[in-house]
């Protein structure tokens, strides 16, 4: 999918990943000390829309809308393919490869990938939703994953409304 066919909807995707240990514990000041550049390097991404942040913040690490030992991470991008050029062609990459360091395995979805209409931002509740939907119900147009996924044209007509 190119940008342009689809310029009126973007990809949301949301991640979680629980804590072994709190952020301020030492075993996962390694993965603290790679946020600032992780997030720089997905910001400065071609293709990136808007992150998650906490207001005056530089990341969302300390939003726990999923509960107090997760973490989360949600962000918009024009295209699927800019997403996973950065979330595997790029320095980010070595971070997923280091995540059982820092984090517990998850034994259901831990990532969730949904269209958006452009210009929209979507909330935590929003986001959460879209896992809790593709964890009951598996793959959709309304939440999917890289593996199982739908393009724009398809979710619109399934419904591109926000949840």
């Amino acid at each position: 999918m190119t940008a342009s066919p689809h310029a009126a909807a973007h990809l949301a995707q949301l991640n979680v990943a629980t804590l072994l240990h709190p952020l301020d514990d030492p075993r996962v000041a390694s993965f603290v000390e790679l946020l600032d550049p992780v997030n720089a390097a997905a910001d400065g991404t071609p293709g990136f829309v808007w992150r998650l942040v906490e207001e005056g913040e530089a990341d969302a690490t300390a939003l726990r809308p999923a509960g107090e030992d997760v973490i989360v991470n949600l962000s918009v991008w024009e295209t699927q393919e800019a997403l996973w050029d950065f979330a595997y062609r790029s320095g980010h990459l070595e971070v997923m490869r280091r995540r059982r360091e820092w984090f517990a395995r998850h034994v259901e979805a831990h990532l969730v990938l949904w269209w958006v209409p452009a210009g929209h931002l979507p909330t935590t509740d929003e986001a959460l939703e879209r896992l809790a939907d593709l964890r009951t119900n598996g793959p959709s147009p309304r939440a999917f994953t890289f593996a199982s996924s739908y393009s724009a044209t398809e979710a619109a007509q399934h419904d591109m409304r926000p949840a």
